[in-house]
């Protein structure tokens, strides 16, 4: 089996992948030399009339949802095209931040349309990697040979745009899917070619029993990742604690002195974990690492003097920290996990108002063997053999699922009664709830752009209205 890699990138109708929808996918093949193989794929995907898109992401594409629906095609279409063209044995899936955004968005993609969700990224050979915390981790540990940006306000940046412009990289449309392709390539070269040896580390660590057996030994570990402070590149010596329940481990920041949170209770560590926006509170210092993420992670004999220097780190500080939170470990290790069921608590909570769509249902379980067969015949009947299909599911998600994947791929093929519960559907998800209705807040955020002269782009914001207005349902908005 010969491995290749795939770089690919998505422009999409907003950020929250359980609700919006991705408008564009490009991709590129190359070899494990970085040597484009074969043409690129470019392709827009049709916006269904259920979905309504941030208008502050058709700003930044300038992607609108009628360019899709006359140039585009349709989800189950693409997919047809996925699994036979791009999802072949020996696929690296690689991108810019694809693991925590592109990667979710291609998962809710599959589980909309009656595939796996998962299998195309690790089944036969296939698996993933991401350039976004090789590139910390390499501006940390090896930063030679690289040029890297700051932002406006001096702080250390790492985004895609603006590494390619320090470094001289062809990046002729940002935010456009196939030119972002283009440039992550052209990033990925840089790299390899200027420290290969880490590049190569780092490629190998997609492998999620390595990243275990580093990060669950007894030794502190480099970790670079985006929660951790730009102060110092965003990399961390960090210590394991013990596994997070979910997957992967909880790790302490050793930078941070310990004994301040050894003795805080559960709901005191829960309250310090979250995540505040402009708060000066001190957050806890203790991270969940995800194995199956790829994450940037090295042995700690990778630091060598500029690179203490450069990350603030200092051996007394580390190796007292260190000793202080393996004497109080077991105990402290216990609360964290009385804190996460706090959090896990609320956070379900939170998800149970905004994940009443089958759509956002993902994560609920997988699916049986049964069920699986019955997805799998889906997509070898022709039109005729789909409108007469009754599959008799046992997962309560797929019944109601099945209704929306025939109504926004064929909906030629609905019945009149079940064209009536698309239209209530569709009612339901776009003016449900009155001024505050997605549909409602589209409009609202419409009207903002405009009075605040966000863009000059008239056209735009007429095309984004238009759109608004040909979903609406025969009600008033």
């Amino acid at each position: 089996m010969t491995n290749s890699f795939y770089f690919y990138d998505l422009e999409t109708s907003g950020v929250n992948p359980r609700q919006q929808r991705i408008m564009q996918f490009a991709g590129q093949r190359t070899d494990m030399d970085l040597n484009a193989v074969g043409e690129p794929h470019n392709i827009l995907l049709k916006l269904t009339d259920d979905v309504v898109p941030d208008p502050w992401a058709i700003l930044v594409t300038g992607i609108t949802p009628q360019k899709t629906k006359q140039e585009g095609i349709t989800e189950a279409e693409f997919l047809k095209i996925f699994s036979k063209e791009i999802a072949v044995p020996g696929t690296i899936f690689i991108g810019f931040n694809t693991v925590r955004f592109d990667d979710e968005f291609m998962r809710y993609l599959h589980y909309r349309n009656f595939y796996d969700a998962f299998e195309w990224h690790w089944k036969d050979g296939k698996s993933r990697w991401d350039l976004l915390d090789a590139s910390r981790m390499m501006r940390a540990l090896r930063p030679e040979g690289i040029k890297w940006p700051f932002a406006t306000d001096g702080k250390p940046t790492n985004r895609l745009e603006s590494l390619t412009k320090v470094n001289n990289l062809a990046h002729d449309n940002a935010h456009d899917a196939l030119s972002d392709v283009q440039a992550t390539i052209a990033l990925a070269k840089l790299i390899k070619n200027k420290q290969p040896k880490l590049f190569e580390y780092l490629l190998n660590l997609r492998d999620k029993k390595k990243v275990e057996s580093l990060v669950s030994s007894s030794q502190p570990f480099v970790y670079s990742s985006g929660k951790y402070s730009s102060d110092r590149e965003k990399t961390a010596v960090a210590m394991y604690i013990g596994d997070n329940p979910k997957t992967g481990a909880l790790v302490f920041d050793l930078y941070q002195d310990p004994s301040s949170w050894l003795d805080k209770s559960p709901v005191e560590l829960a309250e310090a974990w979250k995540w505040k926006k402009d708060s000066d509170e001190p957050r806890l210092p203790v991270k969940t690492l995800q194995y199956n993420r790829c994450p940037a992670v090295a042995p700690l004999s990778v630091l060598d003097d500029k690179s203490k220097q450069r990350l603030k780190i200092s051996d007394h500080i580390i190796n007292k920290h260190q000793k202080l939170l393996e004497g109080n470990k077991t105990e402290f290790y216990k609360n964290l996990l009385e804190a996460l069921k706090i959090m896990n608590k609320q956070q379900q909570s939170d998800m149970f108002t905004s994940n009443q769509d089958v759509d956002a249902q993902l994560y609920d379980g997988f699916f049986g063997h049964d069920d699986k067969k019955l997805m799998n015949k889906i997509h070898s009947l022709n039109f005729k053999e789909l409108a007469g299909f009754k599959p008799r599911f046992q997962d309560k998600r797929l019944q109601p699922l099945f209704l929306l994947f025939k109504a926004r791929n064929f909906p030629e093929i609905l019945t009149e009664k079940e064209q009536a519960k698309w239209q209530a559907y569709k009612a339901q998800k776009l003016i449900g709830g009155g001024d505050k209705s997605k549909l409602a807040e589209y409009f609202k955020t419409l009207q903002k752009i405009s009075a605040d002269k966000v863009t000059n782009d008239v056209y735009l914001l007429e095309e984004l209205k238009l759109y608004g207005e040909s979903i609406a349902p025969h009600e008033e908005v």
